[in-house]
């Protein structure tokens, strides 16, 4: 087999992501536009959906099984008055109800928003890409099988109305939310119609942030070249949410080697000398190595030979 040539682009990007493209497009055109074979995502978007992707070109694909990004921010259009079996618009319409006309009310969708706000157990779309017995939740759901997914606990962590818009009887409340990975926004879309005695979908959602990666972070997927893509770098410290410690020169090959080290080299981070403390090791403007103290060294616990760009100190 042959030996896979290294990658020329190492890093972590983030991409405003346009409507109407899956996030597996959204790979595959960053492929083509950067000549680079190795790119992956933390987390999916839905073809209706557009904003923050986190994307690892390189060596930075290593980066995104650790990348926890437990907070994720949304704008999002929550029309009344129907329910789809997606729960988002792309569904076909499988309930209505008349819309109640206290939801025209700017003050009481005030109030029914600030309420989701919390902890609470939702059951997730069946059209979504959780696994059920090894098979995706959608590709049964698409197979006309009847899928019922547990309820798991999520959290809203804030909920704020935006507008109210009624246009030709339709009703449709605009909301920025923060909430906890995992949740879906289309259920709460479709949990908050029946709450209030009616039906209603997600219509549009745009996420303007995935942990803290911002929109003000991300490039368009059109911009994407190798020369904006490097300028345009995340800083995979901060996306880690890792202490960062420098190395010189004299430690970079045994660091390379995935040698361990002297505590020595944190002795004035005594936050770092605790057993399974996590840090990152830099070098210059690249990350190295991800490695943890166990007890006695500083023991590598992933090396990246040829760097991952990005790191402003």
């Amino acid at each position: 087999m042959a030996r896979r040539s290294p990658s020329e682009i190492n890093l972590l990007l983030g991409v405003d992501k346009p409507v109407g493209c899956t996030s597996h497009d959204v790979v595959a055109r960053l492929r083509r536009a950067l000549g680079e074979r190795r790119i992956g995502h933390a987390g999916t978007l839905d073809p209706l959906a557009s904003g923050v992707m986190v994307i690892g070109v390189g060596q930075a694909t290593r980066l995104l099984g650790s990348i926890t990004l437990d907070s994720k921010s949304y704008i999002a259009d929550i029309a009344f008055g129907s329910e789809t079996n997606t729960d988002d618009a792309e569904g076909e319409v499988v309930r209505s109800a008349p819309i109640p006309e206290r939801l025209f009310d700017r003050d009481e969708a005030v109030r029914e928003v600030a309420a989701l706000v919390g902890p609470q157990m939702q059951v997730p779309p069946a059209f979504s890409a959780i696994s059920v017995n090894g098979v995706r939740s959608y590709r049964r759901a698409r197979a006309g099988e009847d899928v019922e997914l547990p309820a798991r606990e999520v959290e809203v962590m804030s909920a704020v109305l935006i507008d109210v818009v009624s246009d030709g009887g339709q009703c449709v409340w605009t909301v920025a939310f923060t909430v906890s990975k995992g949740t879906y926004i289309r259920a709460l879309a479709r949990d908050l119609g029946r709450s209030l005695g009616c039906a209603a979908h997600l219509s549009a959602l745009r996420r303007t942030a995935s942990g803290c990666v911002a929109l003000g972070d991300c490039l368009a997927l059109d911009d994407a070249t190798p020369q904006n893509v490097s300028e345009r770098a995340l800083d995979p410290v901060r996306v880690l949410g890792l202490p960062s410690v420098t190395i010189g020169d004299e430690l970079l090959s045994d660091v390379l080697c995935g040698r361990k080290l002297s505590p020595a080299l944190v002795r004035e981070r005594p936050d770092l000398l605790q057993p399974g403390s996590r840090m990152c090791l830099v070098a210059g403007s690249e990350l190295r190595a991800i490695a943890e103290f166990d007890g006695r060294a500083i023991a590598m616990k992933e090396v990246f030979p040829t760097g991952i760009g990005g790191v402003r100190l």
